[in-house]
């Protein structure tokens, strides 16, 4: 157990503790249910550049892990595509609520 220089419990140990506490406790409806909350405020407190910003950099992120996306000429879309896509239509059904 990680302990600080009083001997008490750093913080990294609690949480660790109560997230493997919560997971017992909780089914995987549980989390959907705080998921979906998390998300719905999420919605409330950010407009349409929030949901771009947010889509474009996670389409380069998975673009920059050394894959860079899509594989080739399989007519896939790249992972960069995808998040950039993703955060553009996120942003239009923001607008329209």
């Amino acid at each position: 157990m990680a302990r600080n220089d009083d001997n008490k419990m750093s913080r990294e140990e609690a949480g660790r503790m109560g997230g493997e506490t919560t997971s017992k406790n909780h089914d995987k409806d549980f989390y959907q249910e705080i998921g979906q909350k998390g998300g719905e405020a999420t919605s409330r407190n950010h407009d349409k550049d929030f949901y771009q910003e947010i889509g474009q950099k996670g389409g380069e992120a998975r673009g920059n892990n050394g894959n860079n996306g899509s594989s080739g000429g399989d007519g896939k879309m790249s992972r960069e595509e995808a998040g950039r896509k993703g955060g553009e239509a996120r942003a239009r059904q923001r607008d329209r609520n």
